[in-house]
């Protein structure tokens, strides 16, 4: 048997441990149940790895992704480690000869997904391997007030009562102490030993900053710093135009989302490790399981839902212990967007209830039956049947997918896409020879921006409503525009298929979940306005601010955060009225802006900021139509 640095040296060709890995897999290899808190970049797969490679038999990992999932079953394989993941899509003949496998074919892991642990032939084949470990991963999705609840997770136990004489190993990078009391209750862990590491980052310097012009203040950032950068936004559109004008302004940059492909996401991924773009821009979608270590700014365009997303996305800057910095722009706007964008498309326990009775009544199935019955749903046909706002509806049914009253198919938001192949000039051209068109066309560009650049989702049933014309004709549409190539096109006239998984009971059928719908939304209320406090507090230190929200209590200020740099400001007398003394003698030459302040003076921009408040309050200076500032004569 290798020991664990032997392991560490083979595998991973590091000579060390980072801490406390070493004692976790010191807990693990002594069969005790253990429950690691790692920080993002903390390297909590080595704390199972490790140890599995140590021990004869297989490793169970249960995991909540299958993009994290494949990443480290890939992982393992470059290394030469036989590991297996049974993923989604895979029919029942190859998930049979994969846990043949497991049993018979000397392999070192399994991952799967807690659903798996639902099914009869995965949790009957497991009994027959030889296990020696389990390791929960994310296992913040147990607990139900953690920020990714999965009830799914429970399932877990099950591997507790199969192998009650295996010691468990649960990991996660965000867990409140409430949660983490949640997991080793619900797991059952026992004589549970508990590894924390500080959550603290003291090479990133975490900033919010007031800003109306983001864009010009992300410029200005990237140009000020070396090194790789992520930008993270709200959306697919802003990921292009984004990044679209960062190149245009001097910035090398490219873009990443859930929509492109996997060999564009392959491409992109490569050029910005590689260096050979400085800057990704992305959406929350990007990020999992990859580990830059030369990444210098984080900076968020848009509000994070949740204070462990955030800490999770900051914490992809400055792995390898240098200077960096992690920024939140923000202005008015963002407190109202965030709370539209996470809390008003919540569904309540009385809408459930309606979309559950709807889509009995949609296929018809009787009182009482219904279970294990499949069928195809065209989502929009049914949003418009019973006038239903699609967001909310969509969510509605992915809280009923969740609780296992029904299953949703994994195409279920793909929806109609295409993209404009032809240019601009042509496509004109094109609608004044085929009038029948035209209206179609206009509403499609008036309606989805960027559709010349890419693959664009496209609600064919908005388009029809606009246009004052049925879904049948904007099919029959795109079709004439892809066989003429004016488009590149993919229609999907069925976007979900639906499982009934309970027999239809209605009102009871929900009641069972109520309180948990009605828990979850108000455990979401409160994360957003943990966000909100986060990015409007201003006299607390913001390290201190997301330690004390994981549970670390009297820690001593960073000192390099926004609100600590505008408080050494506040505090040093001589540098303010320095400060004061060069923006005064710029003012006398012409009024300035504070953008032509900061970039005309070489102290740090929260001073100069403050040192402008100073001279406002002191009626030395005042701020013209133009906003500009301008001394008072």
């Amino acid at each position: 048997m290798l020991y664990p640095h032997e392991i560490l040296k083979k595998y991973w060709k590091f000579e060390t441990f980072k801490s406390p890995q070493e004692e976790i897999i010191e807990s693990v290899l002594n069969n005790i149940d253990t429950l690691a808190l790692l920080p993002t970049g903390g390297g909590k797969s080595v704390c199972f790895q490790v140890p599995a490679l140590a021990k004869q038999g297989i490793c169970i990992v249960i995991s909540p992704l299958v993009a994290l999932i494949n990443d480290q079953v890939e992982n393992l394989k470059k290394k030469g480690i036989k590991a297996i993941a049974l993923t989604g899509g895979l029919k029942y003949e190859e998930v049979d000869t994969m846990l043949d496998n497991c049993i018979y074919g000397n392999y070192k892991f399994l991952y799967l997904s807690p659903e798996r642990l639902q099914q009869e032939l995965v949790l009957d084949r497991i009994k027959q391997m030889p296990v020696s470990l389990i390791a929960v991963d994310e296992a913040h999705c147990i607990s139900e007030w953690g920020h990714d609840f999965r009830p799914a997770y429970r399932n877990c136990y099950e591997l507790r009562k199969v192998f009650p004489h295996i010691n468990i190993i649960a990991l996660t990078a965000s867990a409140t102490p409430e949660v983490a009391k949640d997991i080793i209750d619900n797991l059952q862990l026992e004589n549970t030993k508990v590894f924390k590491k500080s959550f603290a980052r003291p090479n990133i310097s975490l900033r919010v900053i007031d800003e109306i012009d983001k864009l010009y203040r992300t410029e200005l950032i990237l140009k000020k710093t070396h090194g790789s950068s992520i930008i993270y936004v709200r959306n697919r559109k802003a990921c292009i135009d984004i990044s679209n004008l960062l190149n245009e302004k001097g910035v090398s940059s490219t873009f990443y989302h859930g929509g492109i492909s996997s060999d564009e996401k392959n491409k992109k991924l490569n050029q910005w490790l590689n260096n050979e773009v400085k800057t990704m821009v992305a959406t929350n979608a990007f990020g999992m399981g990859i580990d830059k270590p030369d990444v210098r700014t984080v900076i968020h365009l848009s509000l994070p839902d949740t204070l462990e997303n955030y800490y999770q996305e900051a914490g992809r800057c400055g792995r390898d212990g240098k200077k960096a910095q992690a920024v939140i722009l923000k202005n008015k706007d963002d407190e109202n967007q965030v709370k539209q964008q996470f809390l008003s498309v919540l569904p309540n326990v009385e809408f459930v209830k309606l979309v559950y009775r709807k889509l009995n009544n949609y296929f018809q199935v009787p009182y009482g039956e219904g279970e294990n019955n499949r069928f195809s749903l065209h989502f929009n046909n049914f949003c418009k049947t019973y006038s239903f706002k699609p967001t909310l509806t969509y969510n509605a049914m992915k809280v009923l997918d969740k609780y296992s009253i029904i299953s949703l198919s994994e195409n279920f938001n793909k929806k109609t896409t295409l993209q404009f192949i032809t240019s601009n000039h042509e496509l004109f051209k094109y609608m004044d020879r085929n009038p029948g068109t035209e209206n179609i066309c206009q509403s499609i560009l008036r309606t989805y921006g960027g559709i010349f650049d890419m693959e664009t989702k496209v609600n064919t049933s908005l388009i029809a409503a606009k246009t004052s014309s049925t879904e049948e004709k904007v099919y029959r549409v795109l079709k004439q525009l892809e066989n003429d190539n004016i488009i590149k096109c993919n229609i999907q006239n069925t976007d979900a298929e639906i499982t009934f998984l309970v027999p239809r009971e209605d009102d009871k059928t929900i009641n069972v979940i109520a309180k948990y719908i009605k828990q979850q939304n108000i455990l979401k209320a409160k994360k957003v306005q943990a966000v909100i406090n986060y990015m409007n507090n201003n006299e607390v230190c913001k390290s201190i601010q997301l330690l004390n929200y994981f549970g670390e209590k009297n820690t001593p200020p960073c000192g390099i955060c926004s609100v600590c740099k505008s408080n050494n400001n506040k505090n040093s007398t001589e540098i303010l009225n320095a400060i004061a003394g060069e923006i005064i003698r710029c003012l006398k030459k012409q009024p300035l802006s504070s953008r032509d302040l900061i970039q005309n003076l070489t102290f740090n921009e929260e001073a100069v900021l403050y040192a402008i408040q100073m001279l406002l309050e002191q009626e030395k200076i005042t701020i013209n139509q133009i906003n500009q500032y301008q001394i008072i004569e």
